[in-house]
């Protein structure tokens, strides 16, 4: 096999891996979505944390299947500032970006075939339709209460960076105080629970582009129409912005303001 076919089979791989991720971390976090807003009284009713553990387990499987092969990227934000702070190769940004949105679709086409007779049901029940926007919020964000778009951007770019700020320390090879290879899992995992439980509400804690704008596609190719694509209040775009500027500030911060000071590595002579 030449060198650039052994290439070529890499990338593929890379792909599929990038797009199983997200496919589970979808699958997972909007049926626990789908469990809090479709079903009342709601399993998680009076336990909120129960769906952000869910979403940061999904994060933590998804790795712990397809890390070896792509890395887990799982999310445009992190290939981003991958790229611009690790050398991740250009060239497999806009490849990486597209598999992890097709990714989420497949995730929330999993979602909606689990769900779909209870997402009819409750928008009968409350005399909903999917182009009114029933059920959505299984799917993708949207504003909570008080919370406007321009408002919700700056939101993701905080929350974003500190998940960026995180996952830099936590997979820094050179950073002592960080998690074993085998637990960064985890912790990355308890890192999206813990944003969620701290600021979840605000707008659903995106936090990634393609978390939002994958079941986001899918829902407007399945009957949610406006409501999801460009949304009440052409809110479609700050899902995406925020996180992208929000994880190259975190990044940057941890590149410039945490890493020079690590203490220095020293060599022991033979």
């Amino acid at each position: 096999m030449t060198r650039q076919a052994m290439a070529g089979t890499t990338l593929r791989g890379e792909l599929i891996a990038e797009a199983l991720a997200m496919a589970i971390i979808i699958t997972l976090g909007d049926s626990a979505a789908a469990m809090l807003i479709l079903y009342d009284p709601s399993p998680y009713a009076t336990a909120y944390w129960g769906v952000c553990i869910a979403w940061g387990l999904a994060v933590t499987i998804a790795i712990y299947v397809t890390g070896a092969v792509s890395g887990t990227h799982a999310n445009p934000a992190v290939t981003l500032a991958l790229t611009l702070f690790r050398g991740f190769p250009r060239a497999k940004v806009l490849p990486y970006v597209v598999a992890q949105v097709v990714g989420a679709m497949i995730g929330a086409a999993l979602v909606h075939q689990l769900f779909g007779p209870v997402i009819d049901a409750y928008n009968v029940t409350h005399g909903l339709t999917r182009a009114g926007g029933g059920a959505a919020g299984v799917f993708f964000t949207a504003p909570g209460a008080h919370i406007t778009p321009l408002h919700a951007f700056w939101d993701e770019v905080i929350l974003t960076g500190i998940l960026l700020l995180g996952i830099f320390a936590i997979t820094d090879e050179f950073n002592t105080s960080a998690p074993m290879a085998n637990a960064s899992a985890l912790v990355i995992g308890l890192l999206v629970a813990c944003i969620g439980a701290a600021a979840g509400y605000l707008e659903g804690w995106p936090i990634n582009p393609a978390r939002d704008f994958g079941p986001r596609l899918f829902c407007w190719l399945t009957g949610w129409g406006d409501a999801a694509l460009p949304g009440p209040d052409n809110y479609w775009w700050v899902p995406i912005a925020g996180p992208l500027l929000g994880g190259v500030i975190g990044a940057g911060m941890y590149q410039y303001l945490v890493k020079p000071y690590l203490p220095p590595r020293t060599s022991v002579a033979a």
